[in-house]
């Protein structure tokens, strides 16, 4: 269900804690990382890491038959995974508006377990502090501006294309993996919840 602009149709926190209180929730696929995942998610939510979700949306497809609601951090990651299901075929696709950052503002009910920095608190460390190095760096050995430079340009191509490669390596860092989610997994969740 895309919008005429080509945007995805988004659901705010209210509507879907509606739905969900009337017992008429939706699917709800969190497509962060396990580890973000296991860090805060809404209950009732399934983990569908964003690279597992494009690379077997056609296997996922079978699956998510009724209303599915993604959701991501902030909504960006959410909204390259409806693009990429609807691409498959699958209707009745929305987004969850603002993402679990703006579910948590609303003070809405969230499963937590350990507490781990957002992969885009992460990049803007990592981001900040490699520019900070090579600023300090330059004026003993003036060249390393352009490693600043690049980080610039690496972040400004970022957000002209939606896509952070910065975000992707970090992702797959041991502390950002969490525990491991396969294919078999959330097919299995799928369809024993569908009972």
């Amino acid at each position: 269900m895309t919008t005429p602009t080509g945007t995805p149709a988004s659901l705010d926190v209210a509507t879907l804690q509606h739905l969900i209180a009337t017992g008429s929730a939706p699917r709800l696929i969190d497509v962060r990382t396990p580890a973000e995942f296991e860090t805060a998610h809404i209950p009732g939510s399934y983990n569908v890491p964003l690279d597992l979700l494009r690379e077997h949306r056609d296997e996922l497809r079978a699956h998510l038959d009724e209303q599915v609601v993604l959701v991501c951090r902030s909504g960006q990651r959410a909204t390259q995974a409806e693009q990429a299901l609807a691409g498959a075929g699958l209707p009745n696709l929305r987004v969850l508006a603002g993402g679990i950052t703006a579910w948590q503002t609303a003070q809405a009910p969230v499963t937590a377990g350990t507490p781990r920095w957002d992969l885009e608190r992460q990049v803007r460390l990592v981001a900040g502090s490699i520019v900070l190095l090579a600023v300090l760096a330059s004026t003993v050995a003036e060249p390393l501006k352009w490693i600043a430079a690049l980080v610039g340009a690496g972040l400004t191509f970022a957000a002209l294309t939606n896509t952070c490669a910065m975000g992707m390596m970090l992702a797959k860092l041991p502390y950002n993996r969490g525990p491991r989610t396969g294919l078999d997994q959330v097919v299995t969740a799928l369809v024993t919840d569908r009972r």
